[in-house]
């Protein structure tokens, strides 16, 4: 039997479809063509003033990444060039708000209530002089301390294998305030809250994350920074000593995969900020939920809730955003909901200046988000 063929009618139908779309696909590429040039300039002369190895940036608009780059090197040694959509960095405390995810997944299907004790989910942490709730731990309210020194605690090499034990770091320790009482901000308090999420899914932590918020978001550069093991596309991360690129100290996160231990590309960031600017397996009072910030108990906003960090811009406009810190790497994510923009950066540096950068980027798209719109 011959194969069906399309009529001449269709072909052309076809055409004019698979040419109507290359012409929209350069519209929407020239919108943003000053922007990117401009940011690019902006890039390449912080570049060479730090002399930092490489730096990743994606940007998304309206549900599309509009603009994704790499500069410099993933790896000095063999000169492999950062490739946003592959090049996995150390994403340090942006690990929190993926981490979050979890937990509103858990909070929405009704297994996990914020407001209950540590205890019935973690029943053996060691009570305190005070308890406290899983919103508390969420939101740094609780008291639990942060690293005492980075410069020994940062640098682990020890290899826990399982949540329950990297609760050890820190579970005797004494709580710093009572709870409510004060903004605290703690990694630490997010291992607990890894651990929350592991008893509250029966599933094990990374399993879960891979499951219910890397897969179903089709993050698939997203990962836990297995220290041992080797990675395709994971950076070699640096730290800058007198203005020249060092290979940082080994260091093993997984004494903190929920609060800091992830590797995630810029792409992969901008999709997981797409879940949320258009929700779909969060709903969309979940992440009011996440984005709404704490208050201390007389009332005074933490600028934080629940994974994120919650501000407003000059006009008064809420964003979230996150910045990450980790050993050979700094990644900053933010979200401009009013904007329906979102934009990410990382670099294969400890300690990266890059905030400067972050401004005037993000200014440069969101005056044409603007412009369009007025």
């Amino acid at each position: 039997m011959p194969k069906p063929t399309l009529s001449i009618f269709s072909q052309n139908l076809l055409l004019v479809s698979i040419f109507s779309l290359l012409s929209l696909t350069q519209a929407v590429a020239e919108k943003w063509d000053e922007a990117i040039s401009e940011a690019k300039v902006i890039i390449g002369e912080m570049m060479t003033e730090t002399n930092y190895p490489g730096l990743s940036i994606s940007i998304g608009f309206d549900g599309e990444i509009i603009w994704s780059e790499g500069f410099g090197y993933a790896d000095i040694s063999s000169k492999t060039a950062v490739d946003p959509s592959f090049s996995k960095f150390r994403i340090g405390s942006v690990s929190k708000p993926l981490t979050a995810f979890a937990v509103g997944k858990l909070v929405q299907e009704g297994k996990l209530d914020l407001d209950a004790p540590i205890q019935k989910y973690v029943p053996d942490f060691p009570s305190k002089r005070w308890s406290f709730t899983v919103r508390q731990v969420a939101g740094h309210l609780a008291g639990i301390r942060h690293y005492i020194d980075f410069d020994i605690e940062g640098f682990r090499t020890e290899h826990y294998s399982t949540v329950m034990e990297s609760l050890d770091t820190f579970k005797d320790d004494p709580l710093l305030h009572e709870p409510g009482t004060k903004y605290s901000y703690s990694s630490y308090g997010w291992n607990l809250m890894s651990a929350v999420v592991e008893t509250t899914a029966e599933q094990e932590f990374l399993s879960y994350m891979e499951s219910h918020v890397f897969a179903p978001l089709k993050m698939a550069e997203t990962m836990a920074d297995q220290a041992p093991e080797e990675i395709p596309g994971r950076v070699t991360f640096y730290d800058m000593v007198d203005g020249e690129e060092i290979v940082s100290p080994y260091a093993d996160n997984s004494y903190k995969w929920a609060g800091g231990g992830f590797l995630s590309t810029t792409d992969d960031l901008i999709r997981f900020a797409f879940a949320h600017m258009k929700p779909t397996e969060l709903k969309p009072e979940t992440v009011e939920l996440l984005w709404t910030s704490m208050e201390t108990n007389d009332g005074e906003s933490t600028n934080y809730g629940i994974g994120w960090g919650v501000h407003t811009d000059g006009q008064g406009n809420r964003f979230a955003s996150h910045n990450g810190g980790s050993v050979g790497g700094t990644t900053i994510f933010i979200v401009h909901p009013h904007l329906n923009m979102c934009m990410a950066i990382a670099i294969n540096v400890s300690q990266a200046d890059s905030k400067g950068i972050v401004a005037d980027v993000g200014k440069l798209f969101a005056k044409r988000i603007r412009s369009d719109n007025n």
